[in-house]
């Protein structure tokens, strides 16, 4: 056929990394889809990728981790819930620890070989037989994804020069919902099977994190460690903590209490939808599918804002107008019926959809333009911190405002959202004035 490329022809090797893209358009196809959805460099798409799969091996546990504990190791539910509090301790204890190893030791090698422990522990999960063992097996694995977590945040900074930072973070972010989506469609595959499908859940899991850290260690660039300032005897400057920027500390609160928009989206209006509402318990799956379409589609979109401190507390801002939009439509739903209740609860639904992405997208650039990058991994202790206010505080407070106070519960919801959002901007530049007080670097 007259155009067609010769058989073999595409096997020729080649260090120009648009050359298939090329090579695509002169036999005559559309590439322009392809360049939207991914990625423009080879080490963002490299990165998307590793996100897929991480997801996609955690997502895959996550999902059947209620029926995998109780059905096959035996645990009540009660047992499984106060082991993961216990674990969510643990995280809580190691985080900023774990942050300043990744100082120590270097972002990629802390990062990959935590994820080679991880794999080596969900490997171990078919041997767990008692609730001794469930809770040392989850302590430990805390511990490990806590200092994984770290450390791909430190890199992800270290990586990327300023101008694209941010773009790159929102396409792994994306990546990372596709990952989560393709973990539990897998993991309800299992169980739709059967138990003796269920028991392979964590060794699939462990596969495929074998696979992430192998990734990690073998096709991802090495980034170079801060080199310390040194004085004119030569005596290293030490750069302060990152506990003694007060600014950061409070933003990275602020950001805690924004990202509970993950509170609303996943416990409250779930539970308000079916206690409160006479909307159709199914709309849930459909919420839940819209919340993962648009995090995929608009998270780079809605990243843009962010390119600047200034940009960041603009996209906080939005993040908090659209979650007092959310409560207010969402509350209104009590007094309403039939299809008008659905519409109110699906737009509320893509509202919080919004303060989500705006939230990440601020997220990303404050972590990048107010660390300073001497002591990344200590600031990403610091921040990690922040984010454990939501899953220890939210849940119950949230759950209890709407559910049991009602209106003035969602009110008080709404006021929470905002008041983050408006703290925020004093911190931010609190932090920036701190930062340039101790002469940390700029500009990176």
């Amino acid at each position: 056929m007259e155009g067609a490329p010769r058989r073999g022809k595409c096997r020729a090797r080649t260090t120009d990394p648009c050359y298939l893209d090329v090579k695509i358009a002169e036999w005559g196809y559309d590439v322009r889809w392809w360049q939207r959805v991914l990625p423009p460099t080879k080490l963002e798409r490299d990165l998307v990728w590793q996100c897929v799969l991480s997801a996609f091996a955690t997502g895959t546990f996550l999902a059947g981790t209620a029926v995998y504990f109780t059905q096959v190791v035996g645990l009540s539910g009660a047992q499984v819930g106060l082991g993961m509090s216990i674990a969510a301790g643990v995280t809580l204890v190691l985080q900023l620890p774990m942050g300043r190893l990744a100082d120590r030791v270097g972002a990629k090698p802390l990062w990959a070989v935590a994820s080679l422990v991880e794999a080596a522990l969900y490997l171990a999960w078919p041997f767990i037989g008692d609730m001794a063992t469930f809770v040392a097996m989850l302590s430990v694995l805390a511990i490990f994804e806590t200092a994984g977590r770290n450390a791909r945040n430190v890199y992800r900074i270290a990586v990327f020069p300023r101008a694209v930072r941010v773009r790159a973070m929102a396409y792994m972010r994306a990546a990372r919902n596709v990952g989560y989506t393709l973990g539990a469609g897998a993991s309800g595959v299992a169980l739709g099977i059967g138990l003796d499908a269920v028991r392979l859940i964590p060794l699939v899991t462990g596969a495929l994190l074998v696979l992430n850290a192998l990734l990690i260690a073998t096709v991802l660039p090495a980034v170079a460690r801060a080199v310390p300032e040194v004085q004119d005897d030569g005596t290293p400057v030490a750069a302060p903590p990152a506990w003694r920027n007060p600014g950061f500390v409070v933003l990275s609160v602020c950001n805690g209490v924004l990202s509970s928009n993950q509170v609303l989206l996943n416990v409250v209006v779930p539970l308000w939808l079916v206690e409160r509402t006479d909307a159709p318990v199914t709309l849930v799956a459909w919420l839940f599918g819209t919340n993962t379409v648009l995090a995929v589609a608009l998270q780079v979109r809605a990243s843009r804002v962010a390119d600047s401190v200034d940009g960041s507390l603009r996209a906080a801002r939005w993040s908090g107008y659209a979650f007092v939009l959310s409560c207010g439509l969402i509350a209104w739903t009590h007094e309403t019926v039939g299809w008008v209740s659905i519409v109110l609860i699906w737009i509320g639904h893509v509202t919080i959809t919004g303060a989500e992405l705006w939230q990440s997208a601020a997220d990303w650039c404050f972590t990048a333009e107010l660390s300073d990058h001497r002591r990344l991994g200590d600031y990403q202790g610091i921040w990690g911190l922040g984010y454990q206010v939501e899953p220890i505080v939210f849940p119950a407070l949230y759950t209890w405002l709407a559910l049991t106070v009602g209106t003035v519960g969602w009110v008080a919801i709404a006021v929470i959202g905002m008041t983050a959002a408006v703290v925020a901007h004093p911190a931010a530049r609190a932090a920036e004035r701190h930062l340039v007080r101790i002469g940390a670097p700029v500009g990176v």
